[in-house]
């Protein structure tokens, strides 16, 4: 057996077991947070569009939409509704009347400080359980799992 295919057995196993791993964490994380969290808990697109929105305050629907890989239609149609549930606002540009950048409200500030909250301590709890090794591991891994991601990601070719 040569080196190359047991190399490639072994990126076969690696990548079958993130594609398996990391869907479960999150929906085990989500479903936590579900549980504890005190208002209706926003679908997996609206709050990926509020963690977008708070970190890049100012942002246009075009460029959310390059950043969480969706269609500029599919976000527009988030924001329509986001801003019906006063978690968004749109302002208009200045010089483009056109394009409207995006701002978080207060309540979408504060709702989302509370699912981070609740996630963290989720998170955090579980992390105890862990072994010294296994924490360490993790240390190790999310560095990784961050360039996996950036490996991923369409170019824009």
């Amino acid at each position: 057996m040569s080196d190359s295919s047991a190399s490639h057995r072994e990126l076969d196993r690696v990548a079958a077991e993130l594609a398996a791993c990391l869907p479960a964490l999150h929906r085990a994380l989500d479903r936590r947070v579900a549980g504890d969290y005190p208002h209706p808990k926003p679908p997996e697109a609206q709050l990926a569009l509020l963690r977008f929105v708070s970190r890049q305050e100012g942002a246009t629907v075009r460029e959310a939409a390059g950043a969480l890989l969706m269609k500029p239609n599919n976000v527009s149609a988030l924001v329509s509704q986001m801003t019906g549930q006063g978690l968004l606002e749109r302002r208009p540009d200045r010089a483009d009347k056109r394009v409207a950048h995006l701002h978080t409200t207060a309540t979408a500030r504060r709702r989302l400080a509370e699912v981070r909250r609740l996630e963290t301590g989720f998170l955090r709890e579980a992390l105890q359980s862990l072994t010294d090794g296994e924490m360490d591991a993790l240390g190790s891994v999310t560095g990784a799992l961050t360039s996996l991601t950036r490996a991923l990601r369409p170019t824009d070719h």
